[in-house]
C-alpha cells in the first residue's frame, strides 16, 4: 500500500508540472513555471522513496547482515537534503523580491494554483498515513506538504494580487511558509543522522532500560549496554550482564523473561545477551574491557 501510494503521489506532481509550465508560459507566469520545477524536483525525491521501500524489503546477505533496511534512512536524508536546499533557494528568492515585487498574471494563475493545491493536498493526504512509523515515507510526505503549502500560498497570493495588487504578498507568504517547511526538514535531518549514528532511538531512556535489567532478580550488574536501530521500526540492543550462580534451566528463563521485556516495555524487537556468572569470569579468568 505504502508503494501504492507514493506511485499516486509521483503520477499526481508529474500531472501538475506539465499543467503548470504548458499554462505557465501561455500566460507569461513565471511563478507558475517556478513552481512547475520545483514540483518537478519532488518527483525525483518521491522516486527514490518508492525505490527505498522496494530496495529494504531484499534479504539479508553474507555481506550486509542487516539487509537493506538503512536504504530508507539513507534516503529520508538525502530527500531532507535536498528539500532544504530548494527552500533556502526559495526564501533567498522571496527576499529578493520584497523590495521589486514582480507583476504576477490573475485570474488564469489562481485556477492553476487551485488544481495544484488540490492534486498536491491529495497526495500528502494519502502519504500522511504512513508519515509517521517511516522516515523514508516522511520524507515524501514533506516533499508533498511542501508543495500543497506552496501552491495555497500561491492561490492566497494571486486573488489579493488580482483583486487589490498586493505584488509583495508574495514573497512574504513564500517566507513564512519557508519557515514552516524549514522547522519539519530540521527534525528529519535530526533524526536520519540520530539513526545513522546508531544512537538511543527516540523515546527510550538509556538509564531506564539498564536499570530495569539491573532489577531483575538474578541479575547483578549490565555493562556493555547498547540500543540503536536500522530503520523506522528495527530496534536492537545488546548487553552483557553479570549474573548470580543459577542452573542452566534458570539462566534460559532469564533470558526469555528479559527479551519478552524488552519487547513489551521498549518495543526492542532484536536482543543479543551475553551473561556470565562471578564464578565463571573467575574460573576462565576472563577480563572485559567494557565501554560502559
Amino acid at each position: 500500500m505504502k508503494n501504492k501510494n507514493i506511485l499516486v503521489a509521483i503520477i499526481i506532481n508529474i500531472l501538475i508540472t506539465i499543467s503548470e509550465v504548458v499554462v505557465g508560459l501561455l500566460i507569461g507566469s513565471l511563478a507558475l513555471v517556478s513552481d512547475a520545477v520545483h514540483n518537478f524536483s519532488d518527483v525525483g525525491s518521491m522516486v527514490l522513496s518508492w525505490w527505498g521501500e522496494k530496495v529494504k524489503k531484499k534479504e539479508a546477505t553474507f555481506a550486509k547482515t542487516y539487509g537493506y533496511k538503512r536504504a530508507e534512512i539513507i534516503i529520508a536524508l538525502f530527500n531532507a537534503m535536498t528539500l532544504l536546499a530548494v527552500v533556502v533557494f526559495i526564501s533567498i528568492e522571496a527576499f529578493q523580491k520584497l523590495s521589486a515585487p514582480a507583476d504576477i498574471a490573475g485570474s488564469h494563475m489562481i485556477w492553476m494554483a487551485m488544481i495544484a493545491l488540490v492534486g498536491n493536498g491529495f497526495a500528502t493526504y494519502i502519504l500522511e498515513k504512513d508519515a509517521h512509523k517511516n522516515l523514508n515515507i516522511k520524507s515524501a510526505w514533506m516533499h508533498s506538504m511542501q508543495d500543497a503549502l506552496f501552491s495555497l500560498g500561491v492561490v492566497v497570493g494571486a486573488v489579493l494580487i488580482h483583486y487589490y495588487h498586493w505584488f509583495i504578498i508574495d514573497p512574504i507568504i513564500s517566507i513564512l511558509l519557508s519557515g514552516y517547511i524549514l522547522k519539519e526538514v530540521y527534525g528529519l535531518i535530526k533524526g536520519t543522522i540520530n539513526i545513522l549514528m546508531e544512537s538511543v532511538p527516540e523515546g527510550i531512556d538509556f538509564e531506564e532500560v539498564k536499570n530495569v535489567l539491573k532489577s531483575l532478580t538474578g541479575v547483578m550488574g549490565v555493562n556493555d549496554l547498547h540500543i540503536w536501530q536500522t530503520d523506522s521500526n528495527s530496534r536492537f540492543l545488546s548487553a552483557h550482564l553479570e549474573i548470580e550462580n543459577v542452573e542452566n534451566g534458570q539462566r534460559n528463563e532469564l533470558l526469555y523473561n528479559i527479551q519478552v521485556l524488552l519487547e513489551d516495555k521498549f518495543k526492542i524487537n532484536h536482543s543479543t545477551i551475553q551473561m556470565m556468572s562471578v564464578t565463571e569470569k573467575e574460573k576462565l579468568k576472563m577480563k572485559f574491557n567494557h565501554c560502559n
